[in-house]
């Protein structure tokens, strides 16, 4: 199970999971799903300013700030992610001392300020305390990653065959579609000789993970949609 005191060291793999206060849906709306993952793909980075700001920059002074940002080393490197209606997911490792943390902070935040000015709502969006486990071994590195592929799935949002073009996840990318440049799909790839054969993984543990036996220790638990 999740333990919050889990210590977050560079160079570790982490499975990362939050969610919103009172179980409040936010990640359904198309709009509110580009808004988060455009903030991912920004605040892996160290960056010179907030996400507000930068889209107020003109379009030339965005390409500067990207093209300075992009050549400089990332925050933490992303291998799976989930935006479930009240949650979300990341498959993780932390490349600098305290990247995870500022990550998720600056994520979280910026995601919040938005949500909150578009609705005049006040005070945080997310619990306090992220939770996280540490990815001790490969295998539990790639059964995460189909568990965080599969959410949707094992939570009755989606069916099966809708998963792959179904960009609330990562699991496109696995497929070959480059959808999102920010996630690493090589690690896990790499065990697997072609792309269908990690999608019939993943399609294989649908209906099993509904169950949430197999896995059940390898992931955090009590997660509600």
């Amino acid at each position: 199970m999740a333990n919050k005191k889990i210590i977050l060291a560079t160079n570790e793999f982490y499975h990362i999971f939050n969610r919103t206060i009172a179980n409040e849906v936010v990640f359904s709306d198309k709009h509110h799903l580009n808004r988060i993952l455009s903030l991912t793909n920004f605040y892996r980075f160290k960056v010179p300013l907030s996400y507000s700001k930068f889209q107020n920059l003109t379009n030339e002074e965005k390409e500067k700030i990207l093209s300075v940002i992009y050549h400089s080393s990332p925050l933490v490197e992303i291998y799976s992610f989930a935006f479930m209606p009240n949650h979300y997911h990341f498959l993780i490792k932390q490349l600098q001392d305290n990247g995870i943390n500022d990550f998720i902070s600056n994520l979280q935040n910026s995601f919040a300020k938005f949500y909150n000015k578009k609705f005049d709502r006040k005070g945080s969006l997310f619990c306090h305390s992220f939770e996280r486990v540490r990815v001790e071994t490969e295998e539990q590195f790639i059964h995460i990653s189909r568990y965080i592929h599969l959410n949707p799935v094992s939570s009755y949002l989606i069916k099966i065959e809708e998963l792959d073009d179904y960009y609330h996840t990562s699991f496109p990318n696995y497929l070959g579609k480059k959808i999102f440049n920010f996630v690493e799909t090589s690690y896990i790839l790499n065990h697997f000789k072609k792309n269908k054969r990690y999608k019939d993984f993943v399609y294989n543990q649908s209906d099993y993970q509904k169950k949430l036996q197999k896995i059940k220790n390898l992931v955090i638990e009590n997660i509600k949609v």
